[in-house]
C-alpha cells in the first residue's frame, strides 16, 4: 500500500494556474476525494499524480520515494478514466488482462487474476463479450477491473461515474464502496459530484481556482464549511446565509435581535459593530408558528413537497433562505412563520473574505 504526500505542487497552462502550490498528505489506504467544480484543477492534480502532466515545481512522494520525475509506468498506479478507456477491440477478458500482459504474467496467473476481478465486479458472465455488446455501466465495471488486477500501489480514478444515468450511478456507488472497502488500498479520487463526495470519501479536499480550501472528514466539510464557497457548494440544498452585524448588543439580523449566546466560544469581538454573515442548513432550523426567543421571523413564499420533507423558501428581510420540515406539517404560502437555528451548526463567515472566523 502507499501513503501519498504531494508537497507545495504547482502546475500552470500558459497563463492559467491550474494547481496553485498544492500541500496534502494521503494516508495509506485512505479513500481521498478531490472535490470541486469543472475547471478548479481536481483532474489536473491527479494528472501531476499519475505522471501524465509535468509539475512546474514542487515534489510527489509515493512510499516516501520521490516520483515528480518518474514516468507513468514507474510509479505503480493503477487509473480508471472518465471516459473508460477500455479497447473497443479487445474481449472483456483481454481488456481486464492487458495490464497484466505487459507485466509478461504467466497465462494461469493471468486467468486467476482476471477471474477474481470479474467475479470481484460480478462480470464473470461477461469476459466473452466486446465493449460494443455490454452497458456503460459493465465497461466502467470493466475499466476498474482492468486497474484493481495490476494491484498497484495507488488507485486513481478520474469521475468515473459521471457518464452513468442517475439510477445507475446510484447502483454503481454503493458497488465501489464495497469494492473498495475490499481492496484495502490508497484511492484519490476526483469528482464535481458532492454526493459522491460526501458519501465516499474518508476525507474529502475542496479545491477552487487551483487552491485547496479545506481538507476534512466528509461531515465536517458538510457541517463546518472552512469557506463560503464551500459552504454553497456542498448541499442540496446548499446552506443558506444571511447578513448579520454582531455589537455588544446582540446579533441583529435584519430587523431582529438575536442573542449574543448563539455565538461560538471563542469568537473574538473586535470592539466595534462587526458585519459577518451567517450560514446555516436547511435541515438545522426549527421552525415554529410563534415568536420565541432568538427566533427569525419570516414569510414563506414557496412550499414544496419532496416526499420526505418539506421545502420551504422564505423571505427574511431582502434575504430567501432554504429550511425542511416534516411533511406532515401544512404549511402554506403567505404565512408567517420563525425560526431558531441550531447554535451549533451555524457558520460564522467573514463578509469580505467568506472565511469561516471561528
Amino acid at each position: 500500500m502507499a501513503e501519498i504526500h504531494i508537497q507545495e505542487v504547482r502546475k500552470t497552462f500558459g497563463k492559467v494556474v491550474a494547481v496553485n502550490n498544492v500541500e496534502l498528505t494521503i494516508h495509506d489506504q485512505e479513500f481521498m476525494v478531490l472535490l470541486g467544480p469543472s475547471g478548479c484543477g481536481k483532474t489536473t492534480l491527479l494528472r501531476c499524480l499519475a505522471g501524465l502532466e509535468d509539475v512546474d515545481s514542487g515534489r510527489i512522494l509515493i512510499n516516501n520515494e520521490d516520483v515528480t520525475e518518474y514516468p507513468p509506468r514507474n510509479r505503480h498506479i493503477a487509473m480508471v478514466f472518465q471516459s473508460y478507456a477500455i479497447f473497443p477491440h479487445l474481449s472483456v477478458f483481454e481488456n481486464i488482462a492487458f495490464g497484466l500482459r505487459m507485466q509478461h504474467l504467466p497465462k494461469k496467473e493471468i486467468e486467476k487474476k482476471v477471474g477474481s476481478a470479474a467475479e470481484l465486479l460480478q462480470i464473470e458472465n461477461l469476459l466473452e463479450r466486446f465493449p460494443a455488446q455490454i452497458s456503460g455501466g459493465q465497461r466502467q465495471r470493466v475499466a476498474v477491473a482492468r486497474a484493481i488486477t495490476v494491484e498497484a500501489d495507488v488507485l486513481l480514478m478520474d469521475e468515473p461515474l459521471s457518464n452513468l444515468d442517475a439510477l445507475l450511478r446510484l447502483e454503481m456507488r454503493a458497488e465501489l464502496k464495497r469494492l473498495i472497502n475490499e481492496l484495502h488500498t490508497t484511492v484519490v479520487y476526483v469528482t464535481h459530484d458532492q454526493v459522491e463526495a460526501l458519501s465516499l470519501g474518508d476525507r474529502i479536499a475542496v479545491m477552487k481556482s487551483g487552491n485547496l480550501l479545506q481538507v476534512d472528514k466528509p461531515l465536517e466539510v458538510y457541517d463546518h464549511p472552512a469557506t463560503e464557497f464551500i459552504g454553497g457548494f456542498i448541499g442540496n440544498p446548499p446552506m443558506n446565509f444571511l447578513p448579520a452585524v454582531i455589537d455588544t448588543g446582540g446579533v441583529h439580523v435584519g430587523e431582529t435581535d438575536l442573542s449574543l449566546d448563539l455565538l461560538p466560544e471563542g469568537y473574538k469581538h473586535p470592539g466595534s459593530a462587526q458585519n459577518v454573515k451567517i450560514g446555516i442548513r436547511a435541515e438545522n432550523v426549527k421552525v415554529l408558528r410563534g415568536p420565541e426567543k432568538n427566533a427569525l421571523m419570516g414569510k414563506i413564499f414557496v412550499v414544496e413537497p419532496l416526499g420526505s420533507t418539506n421545502l420551504l423558501t422564505v423571505v427574511v428581510g431582502k434575504e430567501y433562505i432554504k429550511v425542511n420540515t416534516h411533511p406532515t406539517e401544512n404549511f402554506q404560502a403567505g404565512e408567517e412563520i420563525w425560526m431558531q437555528m441550531d447554535s451549533n451548526k451555524i457558520s460564522w463567515m467573514d463578509v469580505e473574505t467568506g472565511v469561516t472566523l471561528v
